[in-house]
Order: structure tokens, then C-alpha cells, then sequence
């Protein structure tokens, strides 16, 4: 009974810390355009405050993977939980896009400390056979936080204004931080590392698996995706015949619970149809899913979002899992490159649409998330493993 208490409330502590990251990255999304026209910014502009966090992520996960390799899993945690509080807060004294984007670049910088060492905390404290389970828990974590980072600003922009909303936001990490400080476990089969030396030796033994590199760049093109399409429908559906308030914009992404119901379930999925064919099926459902985005009728593209944030997240979980099965040793520092991968993906994401935004609108957009998608499914149909269809171990087909 006390080996399951714990387990649960590894689980818990796994959900929340993926809840906690995804609440703070993408917490403007739903307000950019409300954003736009305060700070007088034009839509590629206003998206430099997305930009601004994803990148300092990139740039810091691999550091924070190695500084996890050496010190331990859950005290950088709990220290990330704290720090990445104050950011929160300071935002909401911003007058201008640069004093935000500096605020947002500074949240960044912590949140690698939180996801990307509670990803590696996966792989070495569970059994591999549990691993992609535990991997679609701290997806659903996450796209909750996802959810609320993005709906709770949205609904409260309009009763007490963004700032008011950031506020909030910095409590309820706040109030996570003190919860993991007690729940968390402390690691149990950390491997640590005999200093930074050594983990770079490890990072550069990862940059020679091809498995690796090629689950790297499927996080990139995921991440890619992700922000392509829940920043630019904004400023879509924002402007006319639509004329959606930051309280419409907001409840958008209601459409990440379909991937919250189903993430769990990712063992479960690979188990039956192998790895490499299950995310095959994703992205040709994905690609389906992204082409309704360019219908006129709004229930049509309320679908598109629900199947491109569904297959999203699904994609997500195998990959984090999958990289977690395939580092033999260095785990945070594989983890951490990963993460410079998917957030790298990330900040293309927000930055390229943009470029073209002016000129062409909405189907340019479209048409880059197609594109990165036709890219993954060559990368993937190329060089993963099967996986296992004997429970889901991740193991490769023989």
C-alpha cells in the first residue's frame, strides 16, 4: 500500500510540474492581439514576446541538463518552481514589448530546470515498461497547464485587465512550488554524473545517436506546429467576420483536452501498433486536421485545432518517451538537447509565420505547418524502431 501511495504521488508531482511549465510559457498566446494594440505593435512584433521565452529555453536546456546530471533531479526543480515565479510578476509592470520580451526571456531560463529534469526524473524512476505511460501523465500535466496558462489570462483580460491575470498566474506556480517541495520524492536511481566534464562528453556521444537526432528534429517540427498554429489563428479569428475578444480567444484552447483525455493512453497505443506507425498515423490525421483550419465555417476550424492539438500532444508523448528509452546514460543532458530541439522548433514557429503573415495571411501559415508535417513523417518513417507490441516497452523491434 505504501510503495502505491508513493508511486501516486510521483505521478501527481510528474502532472504538476508539466502543468506548471506550460501555464507560464504560453500564457500571452490568447491575449497577443488585445497585447498588439496596447503596446501599438504590429502582429510579428507582439509574437517577439513568444519568440523571447522559447528561445532562452533552447539555449539553456542542455546547460540545465548537465547541471541536473551533477546536482540531483528534484532540488533544481523545486528551486525552477520558485524563481520562475518573479518573472510572472514582473511582466505585469511592463509599458512596452521589449521590457516584455526581456521579462519573458528571463521566465525562460527557468523552465528547463522544471520539464526537462522531470522528463529525465521519468526514465530513471520508473521501469521502461511504465515509462510511456508516465510520459503521457506528464503530458497531460502539461496540457492542462497549456489550457489554463492560455484560457485563464484570456477570460480574465476582460474583467480585470492582463496584469491582473499574470498575477494569478505567479500564485498558482507559487502555490505548485511549495506542493512539490513536499510531494516530490527525492530520486532514488540517479545515476549523478562526475562533473560538467563528463556531461559534456555525454553530450557529444548523444549527437552521434542517430536515434536521438532524429527524435530531436520531430520535437522541433512538433513544437513548430504547436506555436504556428495557436499564434497566428489568434490574430485570425481576432479580425473580422469573426471579431473574437480575448475571452473567445482564450476559450480556443479548450480544444487541447481532447490530447489531455487521450495522452495517458500513449503506452497503450505503441503497444498496439508499434511506435514508428503509430506517429505515422498521427501526422497523417495532423495534416488532415491542419487543412480544416483554412475552412470559413468556425465549427470546421474548432475541429482542425481540436485534431492538430490532439495529434500534437500525442506526437509529444511518444517522443519524450522515446528519448528517455534511447539515452543509456545522461538522460537530463539528452533531455536537455531534446528540449534546445522542440523549443529551437518553438521560437521558428512564432517567428517565420510572421514573415509572411502581412503578404500572404492565414494560408501561409497553413501551409508551413503542412509542410513541417510532411518533413516529420519522412524523418520518421526513415529512421525510428518500430518499438516494441509486447506492452509498450519502447524496446526495438527485432
Amino acid at each position: 500500500m505504501r510503495d502505491r501511495m508513493t508511486i501516486d504521488y510521483r505521478r501527481l508531482a510528474v502532472a504538476i510540474n508539466g502543468f506548471c511549465t506550460f501555464l507560464n510559457l504560453y500564457s500571452p498566446q490568447a491575449l497577443l492581439p488585445e497585447l498588439s494594440r496596447e503596446f501599438g505593435a504590429t502582429e510579428a512584433q507582439i509574437s517577439s514576446i513568444m519568440t523571447a521565452s522559447t528561445l532562452a529555453v533552447a539555449l539553456t536546456a542542455p546547460v540545465t541538463g548537465a547541471i541536473a546530471d551533477v546536482f540531483g533531479r528534484k532540488r533544481l526543480i523545486t528551486l525552477a518552481l520558485f524563481a520562475v515565479s518573479v518573472p510572472t510578476i514582473m511582466v505585469t509592470f511592463a509599458h512596452g514589448v521589449h521590457e516584455f520580451a526581456i521579462w519573458r526571456f528571463v521566465q525562460g531560463l527557468f523552465l528547463p530546470a522544471i520539464f526537462a529534469v522531470t522528463v529525465a526524473y521519468i526514465g530513471d524512476e520508473w521501469p521502461r515498461q511504465e515509462v510511456a505511460g508516465v510520459a503521457g501523465v506528464y503530458v497531460t500535466g502539461a496540457s492542462l497547464g497549456g489550457f489554463a496558462g492560455r484560457m485563464v489570462p484570456g477570460a480574465l483580460a476582460d474583467l480585470i485587465g492582463w496584469r491582473g491575470a499574470f498575477d494569478l498566474l505567479a500564485a498558482m506556480t507559487l502555490a505548485a512550488a511549495i506542493a512539490i517541495l513536499f510531494i516530490l520524492p527525492r530520486e532514488r536511481h540517479f545515476v549523478r554524473s562526475r562533473g560538467f566534464a563528463d556531461s559534456a562528453a555525454q553530450m557529444l556521444r548523444h549527437l552521434r545517436n542517430p536515434q536521438l537526432l532524429a527524435t530531436n528534429a520531430v520535437g522541433f517540427g512538433t513544437l513548430f506546429n504547436f506555436i504556428a498554429t495557436f499564434t497566428y489563428i489568434s490574430f485570425h479569428l481576432a479580425a473580422p467576420p469573426y471579431n473574437f475578444s480575448s475571452t473567445l480567444l482564450g476559450g480556443l484552447f479548450f480544444t487541447y483536452l481532447g490530447g489531455t483525455a487521450i495522452a495517458p493512453w500513449t503506452g497503450r497505443f505503441i503497444a498496439r501498433f508499434g511506435r514508428r506507425n503509430f506517429v505515422l498515423g498521427l501526422i497523417a490525421v495532423w495534416i488532415a486536421g491542419a487543412a480544416l483550419l483554412l475552412a470559413p465555417q468556425l465549427g470546421v476550424i474548432l475541429l482542425g485545432l481540436l485534431v492538430c492539438a490532439t495529434c500534437g500532444m500525442l506526437c509529444q508523448s511518444v517522443s519524450t518517451g522515446y528519448i528517455t528509452l534511447t539515452a543509456k546514460e545522461g538522460r537530463s543532458s539528452a533531455v536537455g538537447l531534446y528540449v534546445t530541439c522542440f523549443y529551437a522548433g518553438g521560437s521558428m514557429g512564432a517567428f517565420l509565420p510572421g514573415l509572411t503573415w502581412a503578404s500572404a495571411g492565414w494560408p501561409s501559415v497553413v501551409a508551413m505547418l503542412i509542410a513541417m508535417q510532411v518533413i516529420m513523417a519522412v524523418i520518421v518513417g526513415l529512421t525510428w524502431t518500430q518499438g516494441s507490441s509486447r506492452g509498450g516497452s519502447g524496446r526495438p523491434a527485432r
